[in-house]
């Protein structure tokens, strides 16, 4: 079998830097990361319970959240790609996210937005699009060619995308995956962004991955 690591993880200190910064003694990491989840968590559930108050049928649109802890004060910024649920009421809709986040911790937080000018560059974003088009139960080869228009639209080199479980409804689970261009992946200095993503459909449990190869350093 062959060896098997997370593209990011490879990448730490190279193309790839943490999406969290703080430190801490090594018997209080544990918490601190635990902390990071909780934190995480927090903001998707508030986005999926506005989401059906509002009766929307888009996707949250977040690309990734980072997270820098001080001593009284912990810092998340949300990197967007729509104007969402939070953009809608702009500082109102912001305070109150940050207000319902506050109540799980001690520490003061303070959550800011920071947009992203081409979101279908990003990952996550493009595996919640493609998890929508599999639930309206659109072709699964269709979504990921769709997918990849879309990416190539935003100028990157390569696309990989994997979709696993039981595809369409057969009794059978495979892996299906579809390739555009060229994805490096035991290059270091090539920059690659990858997400695994898991969706829920009547038919069972759905794995998607996506790799994209962004540019060389």
């Amino acid at each position: 079998m062959g060896q098997k690591i997370n593209p990011l993880g490879f990448r730490l200190g190279t193309t790839q830097s943490h999406h969290s910064f703080w430190f801490a003694k090594p018997k209080d990491f544990s918490t601190g990361l635990q902390e990071d989840e909780k934190i995480r968590n927090c903001i998707k559930n508030y986005v999926k319970v506005k989401k059906k108050e509002r009766i929307s049928s888009g996707f949250e649109g977040i690309a990734y959240m980072g997270i820098q802890k001080r001593i009284d004060l912990i810092q998340v910024i949300i990197y967007i790609g729509f104007p969402n649920l939070l953009i809608e009421g702009r500082t109102r809709g912001v305070e109150e996210l940050q207000m319902n986040v506050q109540k799980e911790f001690n520490r003061r937080l303070n959550i800011t937005i920071t947009r992203i000018e081409k979101p279908y560059g990003q990952p996550n974003i493009l595996a919640e699009y493609i998890a929508l088009q599999l639930k309206n139960r659109v072709s699964f080869r269709k979504a990921m060619k769709k997918a990849i228009e879309l990416t190539e639209q935003t100028g990157t080199k390569g696309i990989q995308v994997q979709i696993a479980g039981r595809i369409d409804g057969k009794e059978i689970a495979r892996v299906e995956w579809i390739r555009e261009g060229r994805v490096p992946l035991q290059t270091i200095h090539a920059k690659i962004d990858h997400c695994s993503h898991t969706i829920r459909t009547i038919y069972g449990v759905l794995g998607i991955k996506i790799w994209i190869f962004v540019n060389q350093e």
